[in-house]
């Protein structure tokens, strides 16, 4: 089974994560108002290997969550995800941040809606189906009265964004999902996994993170 370091850093919670396989090994993290992933992302990933007692020459590939989200957590992790990835010839995997952050709700029918937080009345969104199939590709919105007002009801929100919806937008179907906020590694051990066995790998060289958005010096 593959041993995989995750790395979640696409918002205020800086978030390490090994897995085996389909297998959450250790995780750690920390959500701060102010970024500290430059001071705690490497303690965190020696933590996490310590936990299981891996070593480094133990990975198989590194997976970092590849945006939309903030263009700080972001640059912070690729960087990291890429120079782990040279240094022990090994592959890397990027994840959606949405599709992350979608990983924490199960329902039984209707549409979940992961929201991050871009700034002003603006989100980074996405609409999936139940079995998280997208119906919506990621897109930054600007949320108004009829926001997701054509898709199959009840609609699920999560994310640091949905609280930019709440008294605005105006579906009698909507359920606020405030207990999930951030993006979390512990959520990314099967869309890793799945990536893994089918050899989804970023190039080194040149993979770049989805920032949707232009850098605004704000995040």
């Amino acid at each position: 089974m593959p041993c995989m370091l995750l790395l979640e850093t696409a918002t205020k919670n800086c978030s390490v994560g090994l897995c085996e396989g389909n297998q959450l090994l250790a995780f750690r993290e920390e959500a701060t108002a102010h970024y500290s992933h430059a001071e705690q992302l490497h303690q965190f990933v020696l933590e996490v290997l310590a936990a299981a007692n891996k070593k480094m020459s133990d990975l198989d590939a590194i997976v970092v969550s590849g945006g939309p989200g903030s263009y700080t957590g972001l640059r912070i992790g690729i960087s990291a995800a890429k120079g782990y990835g040279y240094a022990l010839q090994i592959p890397l995997i990027s994840l959606n941040t949405l599709d992350v952050l979608a990983q924490q709700i199960q329902i039984e029918n209707g549409s979940i809606v992961p929201l991050l937080d871009a700034r002003r009345m603006e989100v980074y969104s996405k609409v999936l189906t139940k079995s998280f199939d997208t119906l919506v590709q990621t897109q930054a919105q600007i949320i108004d009265a009829q926001s997701f007002e054509q898709w199959p009801g009840p609609i699920h929100l999560l994310g640091d964004g949905q609280f930019k919806c709440n008294g605005v937008v105006m579906r009698p179907d909507i359920y606020f999902h405030e207990e999930i906020t951030y993006p979390s590694a512990r959520n990314m051990v099967s869309l890793a996994y799945k990536k893994f066995n089918a050899r989804l790998f970023e190039d080194l060289a040149y993979y770049e993170p989805n920032y949707l958005k232009e850098f605004n010096g704000g995040n």
